[in-house]
């Protein structure tokens, strides 16, 4: 269990957030929120031990261990990726050390009657047990397995690490994460470099995980699959919503429209008192009352509405000019690079109008193929454009082409063409950037701020056939939502590459999958297309072959008979079954009752007094403990009670 008690984080500009409290219990799944810098890897880093709050505490119980994966992970080793999971493990590295010696120290003796030697192998067999515990005998199968889960191949594992991308060395940070089993993981933005098969292998894992996860993710989808609670940081404040992220922005919004109307009434009463103040302060038998009437507005406690930022207006690009039925055409391309072919023989043609995915694995060459398609690398075969095709171009790079020295309304005024000039700041404030913001220097921004202005950049050059390779990456949930909506208005032909499974449902008409060497084209849905992909890698079915429509006919249940002595038993276990079933659910009543009142003296507990805490979070751990186990107890007997009932 996490205890997160009054924690303050004070900047030169004033307090980050302050008066953060909150409690994270074992197999909480948490989605934690909230605008661009308003906190949120802060907090990890807090939670981590890898900064120290300004005010307040970090409580945890002795010995446990937290898994964290950070946005800036510097790794530089030369170790093979399946070695640097290999040696992750503290104490099985200790274990095969100890057990190395002992063997060798058995060889060379022979006084096989001596204490000593007894005690050895005694040692031995207390080292193997604990050996087991900690699963080490499938430790290599369990590397292997994760390292795979996220996209790396057998012949990749004895590579060094340092040969890899920053992304690859990212996915292996979270696969040693994931192998050691922390009693909790905090995860910043882990699908960033992941593809869709690895987010959805993760997404399964983290289901099953038993420890406590606190992620934090632009992704909507993987927080729905992953998480059941959502904490979010707004206005220096921590918000916490019993709900994943889809339930939670619901909740949230009821509760915006709630203060809305609180926050009304609030500026009328304070107006209306303002105006007695200035009424009676003046009078002689009335002054007392005008003082009372200004402390009572002093204490009063604004209340203060965040509005989210994405502008309601749609955003929609015209046509630089309509091009011919046919915007592209692929002739026998392929690519090479030295002896490994990444694609060959590709032909295909593109019609106007189509909207397509370009999906596969990481590594198997999607912005190869794009950088071919727009020729800026050579390799075999033909790449033809159709009559008056336009096409604009975003790498996964992109922003950091942008001029440094130019402010946001120059990037996007200096590439907009036409009427859409007259309503630029409109489609910035649509991206995020709204009233002086638009003065800013480009050099200033983030880089989730250049993404979205580069964003809006391309999508007012003028064009009619857009290539995207992970417009996506950096982007907060808000802004894809804004992309989204201009991708779905653009009267265009498109092809992207994204790992946002929410981001392309609904988005495109076609699929590219980078498979085997060559392209295949699928009209699935991207779901679809992805449950078939998952399945067939798990060898239950083919890519085309197997119909997901088709439900299974359940027969229909023949009822048992039983004799005399048969249908005695079976009440006899149902009644004990019945008693069993009443009797826990009145322990579960009381336990519940005692955890909350535990949890009122928690949040009220001076940690100052290490011994008497430490006493309570132990009575607290205890009866969380009785209630799962009571909870257990429950289920089973209520599955045997609904088997014996008649």
């Amino acid at each position: 269990m996490i205890q997160l008690d009054n924690l303050g984080v004070f900047l030169p500009q004033g307090y980050l957030f302050q008066n953060v409290t909150a409690q994270i219990n074992k197999g909480d799944k948490v989605g934690l929120v909230g605008k661009n810098g308003a906190g949120k890897s802060t907090i990890l880093k807090l939670i981590s031990g890898k900064d120290k709050p300004s005010e307040g505490k970090v409580h945890a119980p002795k010995g446990t261990t937290i898994g964290y994966l950070s946005q800036d992970l510097k790794l530089d080793t030369k170790k093979s990726v399946f070695n640097f999971l290999n040696d992750s493990n503290e104490d099985l590295n200790h274990i095969r050390t100890r057990l190395d010696k002992i063997n060798h120290d058995l060889v060379e003796r022979s006084d096989y009657e001596s204490e000593s030697y007894l005690g050895m192998l005694d040692e031995m067999s207390e080292l193997n047990h604990s050996f087991s515990v900690l699963e080490g005998f499938q430790w290599e199968e369990k590397i292997i397995s994760t390292l795979k889960g996220l996209g790396f191949q057998d012949e990749e594992l004895e590579r060094p690490l340092n040969t890899f991308s920053g992304g690859w060395k990212m996915r292996a940070e979270l696969a040693r994460i994931l192998v050691n089993n922390p009693d909790i993981v905090l995860l910043d933005e882990p699908t960033n470099h992941l593809d869709i098969l690895s987010i959805a292998w993760l997404e399964k894992y983290l289901q099953k995980f038993e420890g406590a996860v606190i992620v934090i993710s632009h992704d909507r989808l993987f927080l729905d699959n992953v998480t059941k609670r959502t904490l979010e940081i707004a206005q220096g404040r921590l918000l916490d919503f019993p709900f994943a992220y889809s339930k939670y922005k619901l909740a949230r919004e009821e509760e915006m429209e709630r203060l809305e109307g609180a926050k009304k009434q609030q500026d009328k009463d304070i107006k209306h008192t303002e105006e007695l103040i200035n009424k009676f302060r003046a009078k002689k038998n009335k002054a007392a009352f005008a003082q009372s009437l200004i402390k009572k507005l002093e204490k009063t406690e604004i209340i203060h509405v965040e509005k989210d930022s994405v502008a309601k207006m749609k955003v929609a690009f015209p046509l630089s000019h309509q091009p011919g039925k046919w915007v592209l055409e692929l002739k026998d391309m392929g690519k090479t690079y030295d002896d490994k072919v990444i694609f060959e023989n590709i032909n295909i043609t593109v019609g106007r109008g189509e909207k397509i995915a370009l999906l596969g694995a990481n590594g198997v060459g999607k912005s190869t193929l794009l950088k071919r398609v727009m020729n800026k690398i050579e390799g075999d075969g033909i790449v033809e454009y159709g009559h008056n095709v336009n096409i604009s171009y975003f790498a996964q790079d992109q922003a950091e082409s942008l001029d440094i020295t130019k402010t946001i309304y120059e990037t996007v005024d200096e590439v907009a063409k036409g009427e859409i000039r007259h309503k630029l700041r409109s489609i910035l404030g649509a991206f995020l950037f709204s009233g002086e913001e638009v003065d800013k220097k480009v050099g200033v921004l983030s880089g989730g701020e250049r993404t979205r202005l580069a964003l809006c950049q391309l999508l007012l050059s003028p064009s009619n056939f857009l290539i995207l390779d992970e417009p996506t990456n950096h982007l907060d949930l808000q802004s894809k939502e804004v992309l989204k909506e201009a991708l779905i208005n653009y009267e265009g032909t498109f092809v992207v590459v994204s790992h946002d499974r929410e981001f392309l449902d609904g988005l495109t008409n076609r699929i590219w999958d980078i498979e085997d060497k060559t392209l295949k084209i699928h009209h699935f849905s991207v779901q679809e297309f992805l449950n078939r992909k998952m399945n067939a890698s798990d060898g239950n079915e083919t890519l085309k072959s197997v119909s997901t429509t088709e439900k299974p006919v359940k027969n229909k249940p023949v009822k048992a008979e039983y004799s005399f002595e048969e249908q005695k038993e079976r009440k006899r276990k149902k009644n004990q079954l019945s008693n069993l079933v009443r009797k826990t659910e009145e322990e579960i009543e009381n336990l519940e009752k005692e955890i909350h009142l535990l949890q009122q003296e928690v949040e009220r507990m001076d940690y100052s007094d290490e011994e008497k805490s430490a006493h309570i979070l132990e009575k607290f751990s205890l009866k969380k403990e009785s209630l799962d186990k009571a909870m257990e107890v429950w289920e089973k007997a209520t599955e045997e009670l609904l088997e014996v009932q008649d």
